[in-house]
């Protein structure tokens, strides 16, 4: 090998709103090498995103060199979200790319299942009901046939239901099940079209101390069916610990709070064998299977090839390895085993292209564009070795506009040229593949079974560079892209999107009424082509009276808006309802609303979904008018109570004084205030005191870990891991006289009907006498919980603590939820 002279290698592991172009160096084609050079597979198995074990994918891609992939059952639609408001299937997609983000630190590949993460639940039986489990089922073996994992390694234990999250449990049992059957020819046979049936070689648990209570029991366990490593490793080229590389790819689960900070030195991992035979070689989880390329008929030449050039790289000029990588490739090409065949393809190309110092990139001239529009899109290609290489053709799909070119890349000569990019008239919109048919609770619909598993929505708009490298024929597929120069982060890049010419936007997404007046809406219509006239008619159900009914709008440029006001009188009585806007424009029908979701550590991300606003009436009594609002994690509880006319001031925790909070007739604590807003044990002092001299402080749930403060409460209270996940679970009043289910609201059953995923979580358990608990409610087979909602006179004040699901509930506009907060507002008044 020729002697390393550039030893530093820095993995980039921040990334701006697009996923820049890799650019790899020379350590890193090195690595890359090594990788194509070993053909086993490793699949790890769980259910959410942030559920993975980083070290061991990182372990097995980085230090074993081996296909390493985690396939995720859910997106984690379910979770909090504490970076933003997004909940639910933007959550998802959050959640999406963070894993993304992740695997593009520790080097692995990311697949999912069409189970959609409904919540916590308590139990495998539970869980497996709500998703289907015979199409969750089919999508584990999909991927196992797909991928074709010599070895799974489960996250969870598959025979310990009850004792952890129901989907965790279900993610092994199903991993057991998937083991056995996808190797047989008699289980979804619709999809052995597309796909071999394969049995992996083995099926291990991932286990630690942690599922056996301790440390000290973990010692005293029957190993026998054990095996360890040490996944501590440490990577010269890389400057970094298998450890460091790990904590930085789980850190990008920001949305949930993940940050990890890197270690080093040795760190042991257990895996117990389920099925197969156990390694006799106890720290290698691929013992006794070939993982060289004589696994593969007519592979011995191959390996011999690439043994050569990972011997000889020369790190100061990487395209002295192309002449042995094109033999090799040409070889590749020929194989008969299609799966290797067609995955070492692909590395091997990826492999020529950074050692030719090859750069091919398509950007287009806007960041959007929309069905039959057309645009220039902006081509360059530079070769910065001295290899002999062409670029013959590029063609634009889908419109198929090609360029016939036939120029030879000199070293280091940029080559640019433009194209046009005409979008067809029946092209789809940019947004997640999963997203555009309507799902079930537990299951998103994918009826095209080559989309299942997949993370994102496969390339569409895409520029394909023909070349031919020292007389061998190349295609490379890039992405169309937008990229721009911004001020102050230099060259930053945004996905190419198609979207609709028109989207239609409301300021939010429910509207309350507590009285009979009429209220004004506003529309806000943009225009994402130029020239775009037409009507928009709006449409609401019986009793909703809209004036006018229609409005015309005229945007002349891309970009520009206008807006569209309107005047909407609710029916008597309680009652609830969609406004759906229809605009019409040269004869066709537009319904839909733009969201982008865009964060610093993901590509932005677009979603296209209907444009609606949900009307409700309710029926609903208040005292006090102000409130103070101290944020916590991403919530729209604020928005709510404005909705329902509250006035509500965000406090800074810095300017938290006792005079400052006397102005609130409510102080409010937004969920997880505890938990994430490190100022609040210095103004804990000045929060109690406010309630002794008569103040209502009402806390949202906080999680026992990781408090800042010693004690949240002026009396003794423990929070608890409790929950109900049951949303229709029935509700008892244990104190139905008090005021805060009575007054200014007479609250019923009924006001616990139509909650959404949960009552509530992390309820307390344990409290001091001074607390009246108000409610009590459980999940099927469990005792009642009666933490979920307390109630504690302190001096002259009210000290309320609930963990109820509020900042579920009220993006929903769940009528009973409105009520019951009026009236925890209202105590004392």
């Amino acid at each position: 090998m020729q002697k390393f002279i550039c030893a530093v290698f820095l993995l980039c592991f921040t990334f701006s709103n697009a996923q820049a172009p890799e650019k790899w160096s020379s350590s890193e084609i090195y690595n890359h090498i090594k990788k194509l050079n070993f053909l086993g597979s490793v699949l790890y198995i769980a259910a959410h995103p942030d559920d993975e074990n980083t070290r061991l994918i990182s372990y097995f891609s980085n230090e074993k060199n081996a296909r390493t992939a985690y396939l995720s059952l859910t997106r984690g639609d379910g979770g909090q979200n504490l970076i933003g408001p997004e909940l639910r299937e933007q959550l998802g997609i959050i959640r999406t790319q963070e894993l993304l983000a992740a695997r593009r630190i520790d080097g692995g590949e990311q697949f999912f299942t069409r189970a959609n993460d409904f919540g916590y639940s308590k139990t495998p039986s539970e869980t497996l009901e709500i998703w289907n489990k015979e199409e969750v089922l089919s999508d584990v073996v999909w991927t196992i046939r797909k991928f074709r994992p010599d070895v799974i390694i489960n996250r969870f234990d598959h025979r310990t239901p009850g004792s952890t999250h129901g989907h965790h449990t279900s993610s092994a049992i199903l991993s057991v099940e998937a083991f056995d059957i996808s190797g047989s020819t008699n289980f979804y046979k619709d999809q052995l079209q597309h796909v071999k049936p394969h049995e992996p070689a083995r099926l291990f648990f991932n286990t630690s101390p942690w599922f056996y209570g301790g440390d000290e029991a973990f010692q005293e366990a029957d190993k026998s069916k054990f095996i360890s490593f040490d996944t501590g490793t440490y990577f010269p080229l890389r400057g970094l610990s298998n450890t460091e590389i790990a904590s930085l790819s789980r850190s990008q689960h920001r949305s949930q709070g993940f940050g990890s900070t890197g270690s080093r030195g040795t760190q042991l991992e257990y895996l117990e064998i389920l099925k197969g035979d156990l390694p006799a070689e106890q720290t290698d989880i691929f013992d006794n299977i070939d993982t060289s390329w004589n696994r593969v008929h007519n592979g011995k030449q191959i390996g011999e090839l690439l043994n050569r050039v990972e011997n000889n790289f020369n790190f100061e000029d990487p395209s002295q390895s192309l002449p042995l990588l094109l033999k090799a490739y040409d070889l590749i090409r020929n194989l008969e085993d299609e799966h290797w065949k067609e995955i070492k393809t692909n590395e091997i190309k990826d492999i020529i292209y950074a050692c030719s110092g090859l750069f091919l990139e398509a950007v287009a001239e806007k960041p959007f564009i929309t069905p039959s529009e057309e645009l220039k899109v902006n081509l360059e290609a530079i070769n910065r070795s001295d290899q002999n290489i062409v670029l013959q053709t590029v063609n634009l799909t889908p419109n198929n506009s090609v360029l016939h070119s036939q120029i030879t890349l000199k070293n280091n000569e940029v080559w640019e040229n433009t194209l046009p990019f005409k979008i067809p008239a029946g092209a789809e919109y940019t947004t997640p593949y999963y997203l555009k048919n309507s799902g079930t609770m537990g299951m998103y619909s994918v009826k095209e079974q080559k989309l299942r598993g997949l993370p994102e929505t496969p390339l569409y708009t895409k520029a394909s560079f023909t070349l031919s490298i020292n007389g061998t024929s190349f295609i490379y597929d890039k992405p169309v892209v937008y990229k721009f120069n911004d001020d102050v982060l230099g060259e930053t890049y945004r996905n190419f999107e198609i979207v609709p010419p028109i989207d239609l936007k409301f300021e939010e997404n429910v509207l309350i009424f507590n009285t009979s007046e009429a209220k004004e809406i506003s529309i806000k219509v943009s225009s994402k082509k130029d020239n775009v006239e037409g009507i928009l008619d709006l449409k609401a159900g019986k009793g909703w009276n809209i004036e006018p009914l229609q409005a015309n709008f005229s945007l002349s440029q891309t970009g520009s808006t206008e807006i569209l006001r309107f005047k909407v009188t609710p029916p008597e009585g309680q009652n609830e309802s969609k406004l759906e806007p229809i605009a019409t424009v040269n004869g066709k029908v537009y319904t839909h609303s733009l969201v982008e979701i865009d964060y610093e550590h993901i590509p932005d991300q677009n979603l296209i979904v209907p444009a609606r606003l949900k009307l409700v009436k309710l029926n609903i009594s208040k005292k006090g008018k102000n409130l103070g609002y101290i944020e916590g994690a991403g919530d729209m509880v604020p928005a709510g109570l404005e909705q329902i006319g509250y006035e509500v001031s965000r406090i800074s925790p810095a300017d938290i004084s006792l005079h400052s909070l006397k102005t609130f007739d409510a102080v409010i604590l937004g969920i997880r205030a505890y938990n994430i807003v490190e100022e609040l044990k210095f103004k804990q002092e000045i929060l109690h005191e406010y309630v002794k001299q008569g103040g209502t402080m009402i806390i949202q749930y906080n999680t026992s870990r990781g408090l800042v403060v010693d004690n949240i409460s002026p009396f003794q209270l423990n929070l608890s891991r409790d929950r109900v996940t049951n949303e229709n679970s029935e509700v008892t009043f244990m104190a139905p006289a008090h005021p805060v289910l009575n007054s200014p609201n007479k609250l019923s059953k009924a006001d616990f009907e139509g909650w959404v995923q949960e009552r509530g979580l992390y309820f307390p358990d344990n409290w001091d006498e001074n607390f009246t608990p108000i409610i009590s409610m459980q999940d099927p087979g469990e005792s009642p919980t009666t933490g979920s909602l307390l109630v504690a006179k302190y001096g002259e004040g009210y000290y309320i603590y609930t963990g109820l699901s509020f900042f579920r509930q009220f993006p929903e506009a769940v009528p009973g939820a409105f009520r019951l907060f009026a009236n925890l507002i209202s105590i004392g008044k």
